[in-house]
């Protein structure tokens, strides 16, 4: 029977009536602001009204929020809301009715459907005790049967890891009876043994193996026949690792044999090797193809250490066999003073000469000058009057006669044959900084040549190289064996050969034997001590140029400190930081008491101070000209040496280097300003005093009785700037100021201005101050006599008896101002674009003009 709405109960849980009455005041307010709005002429927007449905995103919230759903619907009035609200229930009402109505019927059914269901689950429950039964009777015996199998399955696994560890252990038995076979080791039961016991441990002494001699194909063949021992012990090797990890008793009884076989091998080998090397040495004459089989051997041998990990080992037979008697020959402590036997080269070279020099880089790369024979040749030192250089040639000859074809083979067979099995002492040998002295591959320039030449050298001839009390033979062998280091990495067979020979031990402990602070603080003391006894006396007195043209001894010794420097004897590349701070400190020596301040020139123009005026202009010129000379000099040695020797530093580094340089020169360039004000000051006084003549000008011309017109200018005019052309040597043979000539200010910045074409222009100011007093002197006199003056060249109107006066008097200015032109044209001044010169002329033609 379908069910039945019930009458719609409203109730206000929500106090509806509360906020019905909050919507109306914002009703109110809603209204007011559409006013404002109106009377802006910005109409309002009319909101948008939609029906409550199931997509209203309030209503189909998790958490329902009446707040947020009424402020939605403000706009609408709380009684047109409310009806909304009813309406959209009973529509809900409704659909529920409605849903229930169509699925009444089929639960009506389903309830008939199922009459006497129960009955029929109780006989289908009956068979199935029984079909679980047989269903796990099934599974016991499948599972039974799949144990079975397992087992069985285990067992044969066992079986086949027993058998194959058994063709292991056998294939091991077969490989140690062939490696003795082949070594010629007797068999364990016709071994003769003997039992030693030393200290209360018994050891088992076995007879060496029989070498047959008359085998000659075996002695022909020997280097490659123990090269395939090698490949079949490296497999022995292997096939032992393996059984040992299973813990076989059995591996642990032949390990003596396998022990034996390797001893011999090594024996063998080494022997061999030996042999080898002794055949190929320079003085073992024989036939071509008696050295290509020497050299087949010799590379056989050293693929077969490679293969075996023993690169230890041969490098221990070429220093036993090759190095070390040639040490004990060559280097001892008697070795700089006695003659050294000549060294026949390995084949015919040119008598290469390295120049040994500080420049040398210490990193310097790998370079290979390569001989018909493939093989580098050496870079001889210059031993003229170097007994050390003779020692080092010696040494560099040996190598590349004796050694190089060993390290250039060692060095191909390690690229292309495969590394072995490394020694176990290897493995634990760490040498300093943590890293291990020996690597997987050959290292004969490192581990043998260095090696030995480097402690050789360190203690035999180490109380004379490393000699730090006698800087200049101590500068001489470092720079010696610095050259004799990079000739000998060009000898070697790789740039990796280099490195490796860097960080050897030894090298390390050579390069801190040099103490080379000690020898800076040395050096720094003697430049510094030089210094200071040149810069001692604070009087500056002129010396013939020398030292780089310096005229003066504080400069020629501060020059003399900044070069020493940089200087090929004095200069090493590892102190070069060091050697630039000492570089910036040197100019900064110089103390304002040194040099003559401003101030210091004499004013007066009294004869007996004319002397001393002379003095002064020597004193600031040489100043001057020695200062200069420092700062070309210091950029010329930054461009040409410094920035060449300290190949390290970037671009920008290198240009806070050449700023940090102009601030240190900047401590002497500064006094180039009062210096030049001084110089300036005296030559301008000279130069005014010739210009006292023209204040009495009007009085000789009034006074003279021939009043002809005046045609040459006046005998003072060519001695204004004669002091200018004297000090420059302009016109005459020489001049105080000569080494300030030439543009002197183009070499400084251009606050510095001191040529001699300043000086007319300073002189322009003088003539012009006499002009201007002149006039003053004449408007006075025609004040006193009260009546207009007889003369004025400032204007045109003068009384008839005095204008032939005035005329002669300005047609004279005229010409003396003119001739002053002329000559200041030789000075180098354009006094056609001058305003000083323009405004003295000016004055002149004044009267003229009007």
């Amino acid at each position: 029977m379908p069910l039945q709405s019930d009458g719609d109960l409203f109730r206000d849980p929500y106090r509806l009536d509360h906020l019905a009455e909050e919507l109306v005041n914002r009703d109110s307010a809603y209204l007011v602001q559409a006013t404002i709005l109106d009377d802006a002429n910005e109409p309002p927007e009319l909101p948008e009204h939609e029906p409550l449905s199931h997509a209203d995103k309030f209503l189909s919230a998790k958490v329902f929020s009446i707040e947020e759903f009424l402020l939605a619907r403000s706009h609408i009035p709380l009684p047109d809301l409310r009806a909304e609200l009813r309406q959209y229930h009973a529509e809900l009402k409704e659909e529920l009715v409605k849903l229930i109505n169509d699925d009444y019927e089929a639960f009506i059914s389903l309830s008939t459907d199922l009459h006497d269901e129960g009955a029929r689950l109780g006989r289908l429950r009956h068979p199935l005790a029984s079909l679980k039964v047989e269903v796990l009777e099934s599974k016991s015996d499948l599972q039974a049967l799949q144990d079975t199998i397992h087992s069985k399955l285990i067992k044969r696994s066992k079986l086949r890891e027993e058998k194959s560890l058994l063709h292991l252990l056998l294939k091991i038995s077969e490989s140690v009876t062939r490696l003795e076979s082949l070594l010629s080791i007797t068999s364990p039961d016709q071994v003769a043994k003997e039992q030693v016991e030393i200290r209360d441990m018994k050891f088992t002494i076995y007879s060496p193996h029989p070498e047959d001699s008359s085998d000659e194909r075996f002695r022909g063949n020997r280097a490659k026949h123990l090269g395939r021992v090698g490949v079949e012990y490296t497999q022995l090797l292997y096939h032992v690792r393996k059984a040992q990890a299973e813990n076989c008793s059995f591996i642990t009884e032949i390990q003596w044999r396998v022990d034996r076989v390797h001893s011999t091998l090594c024996s063998d080998l080494d022997q061999l090797f030996a042999q080898t090397i002794n055949c190929l040495k320079a003085e073992n004459r024989g036939t071509e193809l008696e050295r290509n089989k020497w050299t087949a051997d010799l590379t056989e041998c050293l693929r077969t250490y490679d293969t075996l990990g023993l690169w230890r080992d041969a490098e221990d037979v070429i220093r036993r066999e090759l190095i070390r008697a040639f040490v004990k020959k060559e280097i001892h402590s008697g070795a700089l003073i006695s003659p050294h036997s000549p060294i026949v080269p390995r084949t015919p070279i040119p008598n290469t000469v390295h120049p040994f020099t500080a420049f040398i880089p210490k990193q310097a790369q790998y370079q290979s000058s390569l001989s018909n024979s493939g093989l580098a040749q050496a870079q001889l030192l210059d031993n003229t009057e170097n007994p050390l250089a003779g020692i080092y040639n010696q040494i560099l000859r040996f190598i590349e006669r004796d050694v190089c074809r060993i390290m250039n083979i060692a060095e191909k067979v390690g690229v292309k044959q495969t590394s072995g099995v490394q020694k176990e002492q290897d493995k634990g040998s760490i040498g300093v900084n943590g890293e291990s002295i020996y690597s997987a591959h050959f290292e004969i320039m490192a581990n043998v040549v260095w090696d030995e030449f480097g402690k050789s050298i360190m203690d035999e001839l180490g109380g004379v190289v490393f000699s730090v009390g006698r800087p200049k033979e101590f500068r001489k062998n470092y720079e010696t064996t610095q050259a004799f280091i990079h000739s000998l990495e060009i000898l070697a067979p790789s740039m990796e050969a280099v490195d490796a020979m860097r960080r050897h031990p030894t090298y390390l402990d050579f390069e801190r034997r040099w103490q080379l602070p000690v020898y800076f603080q040395m050096r720094w003391k003697e430049i510094t001590g030089t210094l200071e006894e040149g810069l001692i006396s604070t009087r500056l007195e002129s010396i013939a140029p020398r030292d780089g043209n310096f005229f003066t001894p504080q400069a020629s010794a501060t020059w003399i400190a900044l070069s020493a420097c940089w200087s090929s004897e004095i200069y090493i590349p590892e102190l070069s930081y060091r050697f630039w701070k000492l570089t910036l400190q040197v100019p900064s020596s110089h103390g304002t008491s040194r040099v003559p301040g401003p101030g210091t020139a004499i004013e007066t123009s009294s004869v007996e101070f004319a002397a001393a005026d002379d003095t002064s202009l020597r004193q600031y010129t040489a100043v001057m000209a020695d200062i200069a000379s420092i700062e070309a000099n210091t950029f010329n040695i930054w461009d040409q040496v410094i920035k060449v020797v300290i190949s390290d530093v970037d671009e920008g580094e290198g240009s806070h280097m050449e700023v940090a340089l102009r601030e240190s020169i900047s401590c002497l360039t500064s006094f180039l300003i009062p210096l030049s004000g001084q110089i300036v000051a005296i030559l301008t006084k000279r130069c005014c005093d010739a210009l006292l003549p023209v204040r009495s000008i009007p009085s000789q011309f009034r006074a003279m009785s021939n009043k002809r017109m005046p045609s040459e200018p006046s005998y003072f005019v060519s001695s204004v700037l004669r002091p200018v052309k004297q000090f420059f040597a302009i016109g005459v043979a020489e001049g105080i100021g000569s080494p300030l000539r030439a543009g002197f200010s183009k070499s400084f910045s251009t606050e510095v201005r001191l040529d001699a074409g300043t000086f007319p222009v300073l002189t322009c100011h003088r003539y012009i101050g006499y002009l201007t007093t002149m006039k003053k002197t004449e408007e006075s006199l025609k004040r006193l006599k009260n009546k207009k003056p007889t003369y004025s060249i400032f204007g045109n109107s003068s009384p008839a008896n005095d204008v032939r006066d005035e005329e002669r008097i300005r047609c004279q200015m005229i010409l003396d101002v003119e001739a002053f032109g002329k000559d200041a044209l030789t000075l180098d001044i354009d006094v056609s674009t001058n305003s000083n010169f323009i405004a003295l002329k000016e004055m002149v033609y004044a009267s003229e003009s009007d």
